[in-house]
């Protein structure tokens, strides 16, 4: 996989899907797995932007407010829908989640600009949970289309509740050439899929199926592994005082796709992907303030 294109000083990053206000007993925070991606990218030095949805209300305009102020460029819409909201009830210190449906992101438009913007992406990300919808998995697929054959094309699997299908996954993988997964979601995908053997054996079955070029697989505090087709990486997860594990993924991959997208070898990719997530996960909520410098000097004190 190359480069970014030639003549850019940043690499440009796009997330296309969801975007929300997870709604906390302790107030609102903006969320949504491709947007958390893009927010990270950004941090460590890419160009941003998120392309998605919201309603012509107060919390819509609220949330274009902290993407103006956080750098984030954006192509969203103004739909006839309110804004995404997830209702996150703590029962017992366990957080249970309400992703409230009919909502702006579910009625995404494929427009010009949002094509022209992805010709020119050197990366993408988006999920299942954006593609819930009939309108926004047509819109979806169809941008998808326009990026370029060497651009990242970034599957974050993101399985959420009943927002998914077996078809939706497939019409994924196919328009994409990176998957990322976890450990929880590699098993649900066994079942699904009818797959038996080890996870090696598993992977190389994807890859090889959807003609992926990389695959980026997550096991939370245990480890993580990023397969290509030259070469292989396992990292242990790092010992942290976690404070919070949202975005930690969303971060992991936007470390990792600037880093190649640098130029970076894998395993030094995969290392300082590593280090961002954990750094994150010491922090409260999915968007902390901080720079590729602050990475480093946390982890080699």
């Amino acid at each position: 996989m190359e480069r970014m294109q030639s003549g850019k000083s940043k690499p440009i990053v796009v997330g296309i899907g969801e975007i929300l206000w997870d709604m906390l007993p302790t107030g609102k925070k903006i969320g949504g797995a491709p947007v958390n991606f893009v927010y990270h990218a950004s941090r460590l030095g890419a160009e941003g932007y998120a392309i998605s949805a919201v309603g012509n209300d107060e919390l819509g305009r609220a949330l274009l407010q902290e993407l103006d102020e956080r750098s984030i460029r954006h192509l969203i819409e103004k739909v006839p829908y309110p804004t995404g909201t997830v209702q996150i009830v703590l029962k017992e210190g366990i957080p249970e989640y309400r992703i409230n449906e009919r909502v702006a992101w579910d009625h995404l438009s494929p427009t010009s600009d949002a094509i022209d913007l992805v010709e020119r992406a050197d990366a993408i990300c988006f999920g299942t949970l954006g593609q819930r919808s009939g309108q926004s998995r047509e819109t979806i697929q169809s941008i998808l289309s326009f990026t370029s054959e060497n651009a990242y094309r970034c599957f974050d699997i993101n399985l959420r509740q009943h927002y998914y299908t077996k078809t939706c996954i497939e019409e994924s993988l196919y328009l994409a050439n990176v998957l990322k997964i976890n450990d929880e979601e590699l098993q649900l995908l066994r079942e699904m899929f009818q797959l038996e053997g080890p996870d090696k054996e598993i992977v190389d079955w994807f890859m090889a199926r959807y003609n992926l070029r990389m695959l980026v697989l997550t096991a939370g505090a245990s480890y993580s592994t990023v397969y290509t087709l030259q070469e292989e990486s396992t990292l242990p997860t790092p010992q942290v005082e976690v404070v919070d594990t949202v975005g930690a993924g969303d971060a992991f991959l936007g470390a990792l796709v600037v880093s190649l997208l640098k130029g970076v070898s894998l395993r030094k990719a995969h290392e300082f992907a590593v280090k961002t997530a954990a750094f994150v996960c010491t922090k409260a909520g999915a968007w902390p303030v901080y720079e590729a410098k602050d990475i480093e000097t946390t982890y080699d004190r």
